[in-house]
């Protein structure tokens, strides 16, 4: 049986108690989850952009591909909609937000949770902020070593257009982009944790929806996080065959939307953890 979590620290130097545990939990999580092999795979995931990206900085191509950089802009846009947003931040935080209650309760350690003298929503909190922490920083720091690497083999003015502008502006763009992907499929999935004994066939279904939304009418493709986190893209991506045409969501909509609908989830969470028994047995 796994030892007991060090996680709950005492009332310290005047603190309240509340601040004390959340900073001890954050201490914890992050350590156990994320500076341990197991989150190898996401190191590995969070790596596979910036491998590619490496690629088409040294590899040669065709004049015509490196002559403006818009090109290489655009090109961006596609792959981080496609497989940034699509693959990269999706399987992430199904890896991470899925495993920290349902990995507990596979460990046999998450009664340990429930005997200490904290709030289930306390809980929660500090769970799901060190996951965001994680899942932001890195694949954060791998969308930003992306963008970066795209603009490289345009030597002065491939530096001038990451410098000044518009270079700078998309940087910070996508990085929010990606890390309210993060909060977004970071509460789903901290939900499907909790709520599946296997999380992987619920995770296939969101996986398919989120997927397929460029195909469907326009009014389907509002129920989802990829429809308003592609809206905040600050490069339009070149459309496909078959895909359906629809007005973005404005950013005034996309970001408080998707924020309202993180804390929604995060409180059906907490409800349903109150209501959490451990029966390893059925496990």
């Amino acid at each position: 049986m796994s030892s007991p979590p060090t996680t709950i620290q005492p009332e310290t130097a005047g603190a309240p108690l509340w601040k004390a545990q959340l900073m001890g939990l954050l201490r914890g999580e992050i350590r156990k989850s994320f500076l341990r092999g197991r989150a190898l795979p996401l190191y590995l995931l969070a790596a596979m952009p910036v491998l590619l990206t490496l690629l088409w900085a040294i590899l040669p191509l065709p004049p015509e591909a490196r002559r403006e950089t818009g090109n290489a802009a655009v090109v961006f846009a596609g792959a981080f909609q496609a497989f940034i947003l699509h693959v990269l931040v999706f399987v992430g935080c199904l890896l991470i937000f899925t495993n920290l209650f349902r990995g507990e309760m596979l460990e046999r350690s998450m009664h340990y949770y429930f005997l200490c003298p904290i709030r289930r929503e306390l809980l929660v909190a500090g769970k799901y902020l060190a996951g965001q922490i994680a899942a932001s920083s890195i694949f954060g720091i791998a969308v930003v070593l992306s963008y970066i690497l795209m603009f490289l083999p345009y030597g002065g003015r491939g530096i001038e257009y990451l410098t000044v502008s518009p270079g700078l502006g998309h940087i910070l763009a996508y990085f929010g982009v990606t890390v309210l992907g993060c909060l977004g499929y970071g509460a789903v999935f901290l939900l499907v944790g909790l709520v599946f004994r296997n999380p992987i066939v619920p995770g296939i279904i969101i996986f398919g929806w989120e997927f397929a939304n460029p195909y469907m009418p326009a009014v389907l493709q509002k129920i989802s996080v990829i429809h308003y986190l592609i809206s905040l893209c600050p490069v339009p991506a070149q459309s496909g065959a078959f895909q359906v045409i629809s007005d973005p969501a404005p950013a005034w909509a996309s970001v408080p939307g998707i924020l309202l609908v993180t804390a929604a989830l995060l409180y059906i969470v907490a409800l349903r953890l109150k209501h959490t028994e451990i029966t390893y047995g059925d496990d």
